[in-house]
């Protein structure tokens, strides 16, 4: 139904596009509107996206809707940026998301299964992720997918300081 592929460069601004509606649809209602907009404004850019595609060392993937190719969901691997111990094995699971029209279709497992083998093909054996310690939904998700707790961090959104938990799966 959905198609997964490998995003590239020339994809930076599908990535932004759906990762800002991902975003905003995922925490409206939570987070104050202006935060919404200055971390996807700084975080979700198609320069950031951009700058993921040239590294070696991260992998993105795109999933289109099967009719018409629109962007509607995607993940980022990349180098981990967490205040707990890593090692050169470990890769962060920097982003998850699929917009909501991809609900109950299994698009979510499906992309948690390409970001893990991608992590696999890079050499890494540990993968690990962070995740807002409130929302309840995406933790039982990832721990339905194998990831236990390794600990915690504060994550600033906008200009407000929120407490992820952070979730690690041995690959």
């Amino acid at each position: 139904m959905w198609r997964l592929r490998r995003a590239g460069e020339g994809d930076a601004p599908a990535l932004a596009m759906v990762a800002a509606a991902s975003f905003l649809e995922t925490f409206a209602g939570i987070l104050k509107g202006p935060d919404i907009i200055a971390h996807c404004a700084r975080k979700s850019s198609p320069a950031q996206f951009s700058a993921w595609a040239q590294d070696a060392g991260s992998a993105l993937t795109l999933a289109e809707h099967p009719d018409g190719a629109a962007p509607v969901g995607y993940t980022v691997l990349s180098v981990p940026d967490f205040p707990i111990p890593t090692t050169s094995d470990d890769i962060e699971l920097r982003r998850i998301y699929a917009l909501s029209l991809t609900r109950g279709t299994g698009i979510g497992a499906a992309l948690m299964a390409r970001a893990i083998d991608d992590a696999r093909a890079l050499g890494k054996t540990r993968l690990l992720l962070g995740v807002l310690g409130a929302n309840r939904r995406a933790r039982d998700f990832y721990e339905r997918q194998g990831f236990t707790l390794a600990g915690e961090r504060q994550f600033l959104v906008g200009e407000s300081l929120f407490d992820d938990v952070i979730y690690a799966r041995d690959l």
